[in-house]
């Protein structure tokens, strides 16, 4: 499934022979979505950030990268279901997330445990909080050796809570966690006890730590061995998927 281009022409995206230079000149990517804040991208990133976010999705890759909240899991969801709606290539989802919290990374799973094709995420820098299981339910989990990975609490600096709100903000928190808990020990095999007494206390690993925790399935390597891709076989039944229905 390939955007069409604006009025100036027939064509695909991405067809040469524009210049993103001379004013009035269409651009040479659609603006499909606001990039992610901090990207360098929309009104004042300029043709570059927008021609890397389209060249990233042309190769089927989809950033997430700083704090999961609403904005960018909105964004990666976005951009997860359209491309399982346009190939049947598996989609690389690049992590650099060091926190985030637990109520968008769980929908953020939802999107991927309904993929219709798999998602394999690669890790690069942090990955922490909520943003670790994204990863976990990745049909396929890698990590680059200097990755950070840290089971613990989201930050909550930010969160505002009325005085009277304070028991049900808690009784919230506690069920978010607890589902959150229960889907990352259920991908890495282990006790859903085991997995809540180390979130609560907080766990932090390297990469190869992580490998060994379950949380990863490799290290990525110059001279790591080249893996089939095990596809969706985490889930059971046919996937979901994200295509029109004929």
């Amino acid at each position: 499934m390939g955007a069409t281009a604006s009025a100036g022409g027939p064509g695909r995206v991405g067809e040469r022979g524009r210049d993103p230079g001379r004013p009035g000149a269409d651009p040479p990517w659609p603006q499909l979505y606001p990039p992610p804040p901090g990207s360098g991208g929309g009104s004042g990133g300029g043709p570059l950030s927008d021609l890397l976010a389209q060249r990233l999705l042309d190769q089927r890759v989809v950033l997430l990268h700083g704090p999961l909240d609403d904005a960018s899991v909105t964004r990666a969801s976005a951009e997860l279901m359209t491309l399982d709606a346009d190939g049947d290539d598996p989609v690389t989802l690049r992590v650099d997330s060091g926190d985030g919290s637990l109520a968008p990374a769980l929908t953020l799973m939802d999107v991927i445990e309904l993929m219709g094709v798999p998602v394999r995420a690669l890790c690069l820098g942090q990955v922490g909080a909520g943003a670790v299981g994204v990863v976990a339910v990745c049909a396929h989990r890698s990590a680059l050796p200097s990755t950070r990975f840290a089971l613990r609490e989201p930050a909550t600096a930010g969160a505002t809570v009325h005085a009277r709100n304070v028991a049900q903000w808690a009784e919230l928190h506690a069920d978010e966690r607890e589902r959150f808990c229960a889907r990352v020990a259920a991908a890495v095999r282990r006790p859903v006890e085991r997995v809540r007494e180390d979130f609560v206390r907080g766990t932090f690993l390297g990469a190869e730590e992580a490998a060994e925790y379950g949380l990863i399935d490799e290290v990525a390597r110059p001279d790591a061995p080249i893996h089939p891709l095990p596809g969706s076989a985490r889930a059971e039944g046919p996937p979901m998927g994200f295509r029109p229905q004929h």
